[in-house]
């Protein structure tokens, strides 16, 4: 038998939250206030349903709902969302409710946090599956690489994913090789920008520029060291 399961979520501020769905181009297909509030917004072929009771009065920071959207492709989708967003609030969201989390190319997913708290988790279809400490494929400072970004990306821990790298670059200091090391340290830049520490992010390039790297290997960092750069713009929209 064939079956379809929708989401419903806290609708909150029924209104605000369907409005700020329709800035992300949704359709809304539903919208009541009374005996109880619920609401209904349609896009990119699926369906997203929020309910409130009237006597439930509490905060957005008090709730934890949310659901998970998969589709074929999420990079664009975050571009035209992030755009969308700016033009209403006159900034990019990242911090605080409503946001939206910052995106990497091949990324593979990106969270929208609505005026009511929910959080809706867009995932690209075929993202490989993650594992957890890192790929076993890997080994040494490539699989501690590979950890951190599932620290970042799936769950979201900045400060986790900076002592798995730093931690990684004195245990494997002996072993990796200096492009490892560069890789490493650009992810550590990336992060420094995420965390607001200009500082450290300067440490961390001049850390690079110190490694003994050839002029292909500088060339494959200076690509790297864009995504910290093109993240440190995005988050300068949202200021």
């Amino acid at each position: 038998m064939d079956g379809t399961a929708v989401p419903v979520m806290w609708a909150g501020d029924l209104a605000e939250v369907l409005d700020f769905y329709r800035t992300l181009g949704y359709k809304v297909t539903h919208e009541q206030a009374s005996p109880y509030m619920y609401g209904a917004v349609a896009g990119n072929g699926y369906d997203l349903n929020l309910f409130r009771a009237l006597d439930d009065k509490r905060p957005a920071e008090e709730r934890d709902a949310g659901c998970l959207v998969f589709l074929d492709e999420v990079e664009d989708l975050h571009r035209d969302f992030s755009a969308a967003l700016k033009e209403r609030f006159g900034r990019v969201p990242a911090r605080g409710i409503p946001r939206i989390t910052r995106f990497r190319t091949g990324q593979g997913r990106f969270t929208v946090v609505d005026p009511a708290g929910n959080s809706v988790t867009y995932l690209k279809r075929d993202a490989p599956d993650v594992e957890y400490g890192g790929s076993r494929k890997l080994k040494g400072l490539q699989r501690i690489i590979d950890n951190a970004s599932i620290l970042r990306f799936s769950k979201q821990d900045d400060e986790a994913a900076r002592k798995t790298l730093e931690s990684g670059l004195r245990r494997f200091a002996a072993t990796a090789t200096p492009l490892d090391k560069a890789h490493a340290m650009a992810e550590l830049v990336e992060l420094a920008v995420a965390m607001e520490d200009p500082a450290r992010a300067a440490e961390w390039r001049s850390k690079i520029t110190a490694l003994d790297l050839s002029a292909e290997d500088r060339a494959e960092i200076a690509k790297h060291l864009q995504i910290a750069s093109d993240l440190q713009e995005w988050l300068a929209d949202s200021e």
